[in-house]
């Protein structure tokens, strides 16, 4: 609940609901403003981007012109958000919605009721083309504004008389109850039309049920179908549509500790996380769901082993170059603001078994295989016959000197045990006998390299005697049993050194040369790995502990961040964050199941 202006400008960014329409998306605060939207992609060049930079970014936002509090929620089983606005005079519905199924043209719709007594409403349409960096200019319109600047067109229809200024369309108006008002921002609209020939309450039902039959393939949750129906809903919200690629997150540069460096653009589609997808969704039995990703995952490995990137952008004309916005301040000054992500330039070696996890998965609930993903899975071994021993950046992308990460090593060893499986399984002619012997000798320097007598746990990489919360796998990828030794003492030492307030850290940046400076969060996606463990060890009791804490986390709509504070508890990161709200429905069903039927084999072996 929103009691007032915060100290800083600045929202926290949990404070935040999210809308969409399958191809972009727009964060709207608990004060009526629309702070981050990219038109008319998620990587688009944002429109409004208050969220990092909060004089020069731009915003759109409708809220009481008096001092109000505020609450938002999500019209059930769906992603329609509403706004409640109070003030000491009277209360206001803003309801705000894409269209679904989109069109062509996107539509923002925001309509706003008064449903007690009466108030008077302030609307700021601030438009900033090209991250702020093109020059804007607004004109007053028959029926609205029109703003334009970078060779891009944006119409407002507006029912209220509008004032124009410092390229922003603004106005006071007055509602009493009963009475409301409609706004349609349309993207590339040279004019805009009057507000009824938008139909906002009739694209309002159609967006409804579109949700709504959506919400109805979720998954049952069980102890917390809630919370897994909320998650089911996010990834649609995060899925380009015409490619079935997921973005990581929908915003760039949110920073992972405020103040600091560690700010990046996650507006693109990690293959790791695709695969992690594929596997989750086929163990859900949403078939459908995993053929789509699968078809897209396939598509952006078909170029074969050597040309394998981390991370793709959502369609083929995607740019991944990295820049810094420098006349951007930074969510909270936290500087440097980048657009593009570098890292999809980087060797990590442990794509190749993430992959194969998913080729795994498909093949035992599809019963078949196409040859040409054959093809590609042999392609993909033979590359980690070749490269396994190399250093790379590792799964967290490290910016610093390449490592001989522990879990790169683990993810090559998957990938070979995984494709001799899969050759015998299809009855495809194959090297077995190398890829066994291959297999054998990772195998062998990660149980003599990887593990640390002096720290009594398996550490993150050949040279060091850090942790890395990466290798709470270990156990769950099938490289030794959760009840061996040297499993239960890593997962011991991660609890006691990279755990805070019961939130896990990836590691401690002070021990690793990542290539940065500064603390970050806990990674929320760790510790959804740690509840995996936990349950893995026989623990299930501190493990559904641990999920509580976990979705305790969630913010006023049931949003998850990248990361979270462990002493306050704030989102940090890019949000929301896919892959955690995937860790949600894959950690509630194995939880769930485990508990309900504890003497049957674990979840993870059905």
């Amino acid at each position: 609940m929103s009691t007032g202006p915060p100290v800083t400008p600045y929202k926290p960014i949990g404070d935040y609901g999210l809308i969409g329409d399958g191809r972009t998306a727009a964060l709207v605060g608990l004060d009526g403003s629309i702070d981050w939207c990219c038109l008319p992609r998620f990587d688009s060049p944002s429109l409004f981007a208050a969220i990092l930079d909060h004089r020069r970014g731009g915003r759109f936002q409708i809220a009481p012109a008096a001092p109000h509090r505020s609450t938002q929620v999500y019209l059930p089983g769906t992603n329609i958000l509403t706004t409640t606005l109070q003030t000491g005079g009277g209360t206001a519905v803003l309801t705000d919605f894409m269209l679904c199924p989109a069109r062509e043209v996107p539509e923002i719709h925001r309509l706003v009721r008064c449903v007690a007594g009466a108030l008077d409403l302030r609307l700021v349409f601030q438009p900033r083309f090209d991250y702020a960096r093109a020059t804007t200019l607004t004109s007053l319109r028959p029926y609205g504004a029109r703003a334009t600047g970078g060779g891009s067109t944006l119409s407002l229809a507006a029912p209220v008389a509008l004032q124009v200024g410092n390229a922003a369309a603004e106005a006071i108006f007055h509602l009493r109850a009963g009475e409301e008002a409609a706004f349609v921002l349309a993207w590339g609209e040279d004019e805009p039309r009057p507000p009824a020939a938008y139909y906002s309450d009739r694209k309002l039902a159609v967006t409804r049920i579109w949700w709504q039959r959506i919400a109805e393939g979720c998954p049952e949750g069980g102890r917390w179908h809630r919370q897994v129906l909320r998650s089911f809903l996010a990834l649609p919200l995060l899925t380009y549509e015409p490619t079935g690629a997921i973005v990581a997150a929908p915003t760039a540069s949110l920073p992972e500790q405020v103040g600091g460096g560690r700010n990046w653009d996650y507006r693109y589609c990690w293959i790791r996380d695709a695969a992690l997808t594929v596997d989750s969704f086929f163990r859900l039995d949403h078939t459908d769901e995993a053929e789509g990703f699968m078809s897209w995952l396939m598509q952006r490995c078909g170029e074969g082993a050597d040309r394998l990137l981390p991370l793709y952008g959502i369609d083929v004309d995607s740019r991944l170059a990295e820049e810094t916005l420098d006349h951007l301040e930074g969510y909270r000054g936290s500087r440097p603001v980048r657009i593009g992500n570098a890292a999809a330039n980087q060797l990590q070696l442990d794509l190749f078994g993430t992959v194969l996890i998913a080729l795994g998965t498909y093949y035992r609930h599809a019963g078949r295989l196409r040859d040409e993903w054959w093809d590609l899975a042999r392609s993909f071994v033979e590359a980690v016959c070749q490269h396994w021993s190399r250093p790379d950046r590792g799964i967290w992308e490290m910016r610093g000197e390449p490592r001989r990460f522990v879990f790169s090593r683990l993810m090559c060893w998957v990938a070979l045990d995984r494709a001799i499986s899969l050759a015998q399984a299809l009855g495809k002619t194959a090297d077995v006998d190398r890829w066994r012997a291959v297999r054998g000798k990772i195998r062998e320097e990660i149980l003599s390299r990887g593990w640390n007598p002096a720290k009594g746990a398996f550490v993150q990489h050949y040279d060091t005697t850090a942790l890395d919360a990466s290798l709470l796998l270990l156990p769950q990828v099938g490289f030794l049993p959760s009840s061996d030794p040297r499993v239960q003492a890593t997962i011991q030492r991660i609890q006691e050194e990279l755990t805070v307030n019961g939130l896990v850290q990836r590691y401690r940046p002070e021990e690793t040369d990542d290539g940065l400076t500064g603390p970050e969060g806990t990674f929320s996606l760790c510790g959804y790995w740690l509840v995996g463990a936990l349950l893995m060890s026989g623990r299930a009791s501190e493990a559904e502990a641990l999920f509580r804490r976990l979705l305790g986390y969630a913010n006023h709509v049931g949003l998850l961040s990248e990361m979270v504070d462990p002493y306050t508890g704030a989102a940090l990161g890019n949000f929301p964050q896919a892959l955690t709200h995937m860790a949600v429905i894959h950690t509630a069903r194995i939880l769930d199941l485990a508990l309900e039927e504890p003497r049957l084999p674990p979840p993870w072996e059905r």
